[in-house]
């Protein structure tokens, strides 16, 4: 059997205390937005386009770390580091390399959500754990929500 990977991402928007999720068709299981990066894409871009292509919220990637110690100029562009990456196995011979990145909306952002065709909700901490979520999205949602509220 061969085995192929791919690239993906999964991103925990916080607003006001709350992190959003939506109930995946196929899984049946509540995940923050995310999906597959594309050919000659960079993750950043993946990441943001996931989100406001699935839920219609325009977002800002929050740093992990930045590399501090020369000036600006002299660094190749530097791209957002996520929060986490981690290897998930999809299926027979399949497995995801899911980069984890937090987000908040864009500043003036009212809260609504423009998504035609998956239930997406804001959760705070006391409707995550009604959810039932997987242990491993809900330790990020916790995450998210105690290093960005």
């Amino acid at each position: 059997m061969t085995l192929t990977r791919d690239f993906t991402v999964a991103v925990f928007v916080v607003w006001q205390t709350q992190v959003l999720l939506h109930q995946h068709r196929k899984l049946g299981k509540w995940l923050p937005p995310g999906g597959h990066i594309e050919a000659n894409e960079l993750p950043d871009q993946a990441a943001i386009r996931e989100v406001l292509e699935e839920a219609g919220v325009t977002i800002q990637l929050v740093a992990s770390d930045k590399l501090e110690y020369l000036p600006e100029a002299e660094l190749p562009r530097q791209l957002t580091r996520p929060r986490g990456i981690q290897l998930e196995g999809i299926g027979a011979g399949h497995e995801h390399i899911d980069l984890i990145y937090f987000s908040r909306p864009e500043t003036g952002y009212d809260g609504l959500i423009a998504s035609e065709d998956k239930p997406f909700v804001w959760c705070d901490a006391t409707q995550l754990e009604k959810l039932p979520l997987g242990n491993e999205v809900r330790a990020w949602c916790k995450l998210a929500l105690q290093e960005l509220s």
